[in-house]
């Protein structure tokens, strides 16, 4: 049985994958075709599947830092968007007749986006680290915090006295530090990892408290460690692996009929309302059209937790057992249609720019593109260690460079030591449009992403920018590519670091010179 699970979800998964689509759309479908071939779930499915989402809200845990959270734009947008679309949800079940309760519940997972499919987007994009890409990520957590919470509500689990006693938890921190600074092997970390959600698992039943918060608190305990995420991506494959029974148990559970079909495309075609609602909100806390539409994007889905909450809710019998396949299905509509919209998402802006760009605030924010480059001669994009080490060679000779990177955090750090940084963003064709670049004599490139500093080049190409174009680059084939599309020069930080050592250690040899080596392979 269990062969006949796992290999039918990884056929679905790799069928919908290589369609482009989320492998979580292709686990559901699963469980729906073996549903229709009479499999029925078991005991050790539905176990499984308890340890995905204790593994999942453990790592939610781990990610969860107060000051990330307290940010106008994660309470703000974050906030009035669960706030609008709970209120809405909830008119809409009362006017249907009933389930207020359910429908409170049902409405505020309704608004969670999926955490899995953002993440998995950003991190593809290379954004993750942007000032976007942190709000997605802390408003995703928010709304994570939000889905914990309703969990403890419905699960209908009266906590003893001792469930205070999980408030203690922070005194083991130092006992958690040291073994997490002892696992040295990956291996052991991943052990550890799973160890503590499944303690913090055990000790919240032991109270009376659903085994899903006890997960997240022991992930809240070990965060602000350094390795924490290390360690959270080591058990991000674990996690995913666990999950897919989750996935699959819902689509064994029933197959949705018609009326259950018609109303989950009902749900799916009010997906672009709610990420209007994201867009609406992002600008006006001060965000441009650019970072807006993208984030939003990121942010218009249904949630993996909306699964989750959902069946709770039917369990404590707040709403009919009908709606666990509605959400289902609506959740895995909804990630069919955001992946790929996401993964064109810069191609799609910039054809809507002239109109969305209408509805930006003219106010100061830190998205804001610079409006001056002072007296620069010489621009580095991407502050990373290639790029510091470039604007630090510049510097020695007193040269006049200005630095650039998307990552508020790196730009914090470079201005504390006294850098002169700005916010870029490679990838937004505004920056390109507004740089002044008439007296700048060149340019470095150093992203990591390829695709960033090709369409970098062609901007500058399109500018008719006569400076010198620098690149990085870490393939064979993207070299002859980026002096195709009109770089001045390319260099391979790793060729290059095998170069110098070999010409430092040389001068420290005086006895050999590259004369008197063997010509064999050179």
């Amino acid at each position: 049985m269990e062969l006949v699970l796992i290999g039918t979800a990884y056929m679905a998964g790799l069928v919908t994958s290589s369609l482009y689509f989320p492998p979580l759309v292709g686990y559901l479908i699963a469980g729906y075709v073996l549903h229709a071939l009479g499999v029925h779930p078991d005991n050790t499915l539905a176990h499984l599947a308890d340890i995905g989402i204790q593994l999942l809200l453990f790592t939610v845990g781990l990610k969860l830092k107060l000051r990330s959270l307290l940010r106008r734009e994660v309470l703000s947008v974050g906030g009035m968007h669960l706030l609008i679309v709970t209120a809405v949800s909830v008119a809409i079940f009362f006017a249907l007749g009933g389930y207020v309760s359910g429908g409170l519940v049902l409405g505020v997972s309704l608004a969670f986006s999926s955490t899995v499919l953002a993440i998995k987007v950003l991190d593809d994009n290379g954004e993750l680290s942007t000032m976007y890409g942190r709000d997605v990520l802390s408003i995703l957590i928010l709304q994570d915090i939000v889905a914990i919470g309703l969990l403890a509500f419905t699960s209908g689990k009266q906590p003893t006295p001792w469930a205070l006693g999980l408030l203690l938890l922070p005194l083991f921190r130092p006992l958690m530090y040291r073994l997490l600074n002892a696992s040295h092997a990956d291996e052991l970390k991943l052990l550890l990892g799973v160890s503590l959600a499944l303690a913090g698992g055990m000790l919240a039943e032991q109270v009376g408290i659903s085994n899903d918060i006890g997960a997240l608190l022991m992930g809240v305990t070990l965060a602000g460690h350094v390795k924490t995420d290390e360690l959270s991506d080591k058990l991000w494959g674990l996690k995913e692996t666990f999950l897919v029974a989750f996935f699959l148990q819902i689509g064994l559970t029933d197959l949705p009929g018609y009326d259950e079909v018609l109303q989950a495309l009902l749900l799916l075609a009010l997906l672009p309302l709610q990420g209007g609602l994201f867009f609406a909100l992002f600008l006006v806390v001060g965000l441009r059209a650019r970072t807006a539409f993208i984030s939003s994007l990121a942010l218009m889905t249904y949630s993996e937790f909306a699964l989750i909450t959902s069946s709770a809710v039917i369990d404590a019998h707040l709403l009919p057992p009908v709606w666990e396949a509605i959400i289902g299905l609506a959740v895995a509509l909804s990630l069919a249609v955001a992946a790929p919209l996401n993964r064109f998402s810069h191609r799609i802006f910039s054809f809507l720019e002239p109109f969305l760009t209408r509805f930006e605030r003219k106010v100061n924010h830190p998205d804001r593109l610079p409006s001056s480059i002072g007296i620069a001669e010489w621009l580095v994009i991407g502050m990373g260690r290639t790029g510091l080490s470039a604007y630090q060679a510049f510097c020695q000779q007193d040269k006049r460079v200005l630095g650039l990177d998307a990552d508020p955090t790196v730009l914090e750090a470079l201005l504390a030591d006294g850098r002169r940084v700005v916010y870029g963003d490679a990838e937004d064709n505004a920056l390109w449009e507004k740089l002044p670049l008439s007296k700048v004599k060149g340019v470095i490139l150093a992203m990591p992403e390829f695709d960033v500093r090709a369409s970098s080049i062609m901007q500058l190409k399109t500018r008719r920018f006569q400076g010198h174009i620098g690149s990085i680059c870490f393939q064979e084939d993207e070299e002859a590519k980026l002096y195709g599309l009109g770089a001045s020069f390319v260099v391979n930080p790793l060729i290059e670091a095998g170069r110098q050592l070999a010409e430092q250690m040389l001068d420290g040899n005086p006895q050999f010179t590259l004369e008197a080596l063997p010509n064999q392979g050179c």
